[in-house]
Order: C-alpha cells, then structure tokens, then sequence
C-alpha cells in the first residue's frame, strides 16, 4: 500500500516568520529557522521533514503565501 508524504517549500525571502503555518501543523513539521532572512525575520522551514503529510495547512493559513506543498506516494 502505497503511502503519501508530503514536503513544503518556503519563500524564505518572503516570509515575515509570523509563525502561523507552525501552530497550525497537526505534525509539528515546521519550525523557526534561527537565521534571519535579508529583512530580518526568522522563516520557517522544515524542522521535521519526515513528519509532513501534506496537509495544506500551513499553505492555507499563510497570510503571506509564501509556502508551496507538494505531495508524493511512497511504497512501502
């Protein structure tokens, strides 16, 4: 059975690291990178990459949508 994984991919440029796509993972995939971007806010990344499930969640909450999901199968 094949099972889904998903993966995000942060506009690290963009993000003002309000971290509402944090709070709203049911996984706690994502987390606050410690470097600043060039406007001087922490981004978010991928803290637990093997956690995401592709939920949209923190796509969908982002105010700024600076996050891309992509989802993928995976055999097991």
């Amino acid at each position: 059975m094949a099972k889904i994984r998903g993966a995000i991919v942060v506009d690290t440029e963009r993000c003002k690291g309000c971290e509402l796509c944090m709070y709203n993972c049911p996984t706690q995939t994502i987390g606050m990178e410690h470097k600043v971007n060039s406007k001087g806010y922490h981004y978010a990344y991928m803290e637990n990459p093997e956690a995401c499930i592709g939920c949209t969640n923190c796509a969908v909450v982002c105010p700024d949508g600076v996050i891309t999901v992509y989802k993928k199968k995976f055999e097991q």
